[in-house]
């Protein structure tokens, strides 16, 4: 399947939407909805990252990097997490909800990057395509490719901060021990608490906190 499109988009905000709504009418989680959005299965993995409105302050972002079930699934799932168990982040407030947009990553299969010199690794990592995954023993660290946008990264710089969300020393991913993974993703975003929702570039993303 290709890109899912923005109408898709929409439908699966709604999901993620309807997950935390759901949440605060006291649902257990043998009582969640995943309403199918997709006529056919659609297994991808995803994130969800709520953003303060209209100051677009990070509020949450949690998701599955490979695709454990549908893709409706992991989305109500996420957005869940993002909402209640973020560590980062005290639990979403039934208030807050009218204020916050949610933004969804829609991911690409995973890539392991194979290179015969670690020292090139960063040669097969675009900033502006690419985000980032490494995994070293029991350890494991993502960054959505939004994220090097935001900050100026370079792919080296991308590859040592990669490292450093996963609790590693900044060189981990030279290590040949470790697997460093690359992957895609569609933004989608609503303009407004409940609004319409639109494709976002990375290109055009401005400076903010994400992943």
């Amino acid at each position: 399947m290709g890109e899912i499109g923005e109408e898709a988009a929409a439908g699966l905000i709604r999901v993620a939407r309807g997950a935390i709504e759901s949440v605060f009418k006291g649902a257990g989680p043998d009582e969640l909805r995943f309403p199918a959005v997709f006529s056919e299965v659609v297994r991808r993995g995803v994130f969800v990252t709520l953003y303060t409105y209209p100051e677009m302050e990070l509020r949450g972002c949690i998701g599955y990097p490979r695709p454990v079930d549908r893709l409706e699934v992991i989305t109500a799932r996420a957005a869940i997490a993002a909402a209640f168990y973020d560590p980062r982040f005290p639990p979403l407030e039934i208030d807050e909800l009218k204020r916050v947009v949610l933004e969804l990553s829609v991911l690409s299969p995973l890539e392991l990057i194979r290179v015969d010199d670690r020292r090139r690794i960063a040669e097969e990592v675009t900033v502006g395509r690419h985000g980032l995954i490494i995994e070293y023993g029991d350890a494991s660290g993502l960054l959505l490719p939004q994220v090097a946008v935001e900050h100026g990264w370079d792919a080296h710089e991308f590859l040592i901060n990669v490292c450093l969300k996963a609790g590693l020393p900044p060189t981990t991913y030279l290590d040949p021990e470790s697997n460093v993974y690359r992957f895609e993703a569609e933004l989608y975003i609503e303009e407004r608490p409940y609004g319409p929702v639109r494709r976002l570039r990375l290109e055009d993303l401005g400076a903010r906190c994400s992943g």
